[in-house]
């Protein structure tokens, strides 16, 4: 008993060790990333505003003859995208290297860096586990270790299937490491047993969903918040404005508009199923620990809201008058309710769940 005991403390030790390695990787990444977008700054070339000014531009495929019964060359079109709102069509700017090699060469470098503390990482969640003989999602420090990692694994798949989404890569990493930050130092709770109502087989169904579905709106919403910025941007230069050197240095080298809101609402759509998926299995769930399968508890209640703040997007991306701006400020809304179902309820409202610690 005690040599199993000691054995338990061993391993949640090394957890903790890994996550702070991982800590340590992730900073080098953020500091490549860095690197990455300020040598990417050094290109001159003025990508977007080009692209939303020159007259060729608009112009119809050229179609070129190669003498008299030869062949018909029909030039390959630019491809661009059209954004939510349907009145400009840009091309999608060079990524955050900006079309360096040298900042090129630093964003491959951030992007390997990020593999290996995703790979620490979540040696670090699955040895937790292994300390208990449990799944790791028994309290919240446990949660934001996964959550992270779900986070970064997912962004790596994107990369891995050839998605132009190394631009999310310094938000990315900024965040994991607060949220890692906010784990180890606030967060924090010894490795223990769980409580009766939790110690059931689904824990693994309900909260290991709930985690993905949280992880991977986070990514939309990332793309939500920076379509925004872009929007914002692409309309200053189609009005004739100028936008400032940060504006021209930073934004030009994303995603166009409609590709960032196209990423977004493809995620949030694919997601939604699953998230509905969750509150029904948290609701089956509740009847076999409870009694009853809806409770108006604070957690359900607010799981709820994200729900139908969802829904709502996804309807508003179907009405033509709620298209672009409005219906990604209604995505940003959707997930800030995601936020504080975890972060606002477990921690100032009492309830059910209430049991999961801090």
């Amino acid at each position: 008993m005690n040599l199993a005991a000691a054995t338990n403390e061993n391993l949640a030790s090394i957890s903790n060790t890994l996550i702070y390695s991982s800590m340590a990787v992730y900073t080098l990444a953020f500091l490549a990333h860095i690197a990455e977008w300020v040598f990417g700054s050094r290109s001159k070339v003025g990508r977007t505003a080009a692209a939303l000014t020159a007259p060729e531009a608009a112009e119809a495929p050229k179609v070129q003859v190669r003498g008299a019964g030869g062949t018909t060359v029909l030039d390959r079109p630019k491809v661009v995208t059209r954004s939510a709102a349907g009145s400009r069509d840009v091309p999608d700017g060079p990524g955050a290297h900006g079309g360096t090699e040298q900042g090129d060469m630093y964003g491959r470098i951030a992007v390997s860096l990020t593999v290996l503390a995703a790979l620490i990482q979540i040696g670090g969640v699955v040895t937790r586990a292994l300390s208990v003989m449990r799944a790791p999602w028994g309290n919240m420090y446990e949660f934001s270790i996964t959550f992270s990692a779900v986070a970064v694994t997912a962004y790596l798949v994107f990369l891995a299937l050839g998605k132009n989404v190394r631009w999310m890569g310094l938000i990315l990493v900024t965040t994991v490491l607060l949220d890692l930050g906010i784990a180890t130092k606030w967060l924090y709770t010894a490795s223990d047993q769980l409580v009766p109502a939790l110690d059931s087989y689904w824990l693994w169904i309900h909260v290991s969903t709930a985690i993905f579905c949280g992880a991977v709106f986070y990514l939309g919403a990332v793309g939500t918040a920076l379509y925004l910025f872009r929007d914002s941007y692409e309309s200053k230069l189609a009005s004739g404005g100028q936008p400032g050197t940060f504006a021209r240095s930073v934004l030009e080298r994303l995603p166009s508009a409609a590709s960032l809101d196209k990423f977004s609402y493809r995620i949030n759509a694919a997601i939604f199923p699953l998230w509905t998926f969750t509150i029904i299995a948290g609701a089956i769930w509740a009847g076999d620990a409870w009694g009853r399968y809806w409770g108006w508890d604070p957690k359900e209640v607010w799981s709820f809201v994200t729900w139908v703040a969802y829904a709502c997007y996804l309807h508003a991306r179907a009405t033509a008058g709620w298209k672009g701006r409005k219906a990604a400020y209604l995505a940003l809304f959707a997930f800030a309710c995601f936020l504080w179902n975890y972060y606002g309820v477990n921690i100032f409202i009492s309830g059910k769940h209430s049991y999961a610690g801090v």
